[in-house]
């Protein structure tokens, strides 16, 4: 694979994890890295093991100039739909950012309204350095989380799909309904609702 670009100054990249799942908050991170500081191996989430992205993040943490992670909540996906929620959560990254970027580049082909420019990298998370760090550090932040709502979720299996519209999921949800922190908007979910 060709080296990813590190973008020049304070440019922040932005990803989300959780868009698809019928479960748990949608998760973005934003994050500016340092040149000087290089993290060998970045590269979009889904293409590394679960060991290589939990590695990667605690490198981010450490040499990044900056990192944030910001999410929005069920009831705020549900509320807003998914891609406004997406949007809130990387405004909050960005917003919890110790240092303030001068620009953003987000994955994907829409753009948040933020303070800064900011422009779209369609498969940026596989371009761009800092976007595939934001990727891992929502990735990983967000499978943390649906590991403690396994935990108090059991009966849906949390911790094998992390909320994704997988067979087993969609069993589980068949056979146990809705618990309180899955997406109602979300088809398979109101299916089930509108069965009670």
């Amino acid at each position: 694979m060709s080296e990813l670009i590190i973008p020049v100054g304070l440019v922040c990249g932005i990803d989300e994890a959780g868009r698809g799942p019928l479960a748990g908050p949608v998760v973005a991170a934003a994050v500016i890295l340092d040149p000087a500081r290089p993290i060998p191996g970045l590269n979009d989430s889904k293409k590394l093991s679960e060991k290589k992205r939990d590695a990667l993040a605690v490198l981010i943490r450490e040499r990044a100039v900056a990192w944030a992670v910001g999410e929005a909540s069920v009831e705020e996906i549900d509320r807003l739909n998914i891609l406004q929620a997406t949007f809130l959560a990387m405004q909050r990254a960005v917003a919890a950012l110790a240092v303030l970027p001068t620009g953003a580049l987000v994955d994907g082909n829409r753009c948040p309204q933020l303070q800064m420019p900011v422009e779209a990298v369609v498969k940026g998370d596989g371009k761009i350095a800092s976007i595939a760090a934001a990727s891992i550090l929502a990735k990983t932040v967000r499978d943390a989380g649906m590991l403690v709502l396994h935990q108090q979720y059991p009966a849906y299996g949390f911790d094998r799909h992390m909320g994704y519209p997988t067979a087993a999921h969609c069993q589980a949800l068949a056979a146990h309904g809705a618990s309180p922190v899955h997406r109602r908007s979300f088809g398979p979910v109101a299916k089930q609702l509108s069965l009670l």
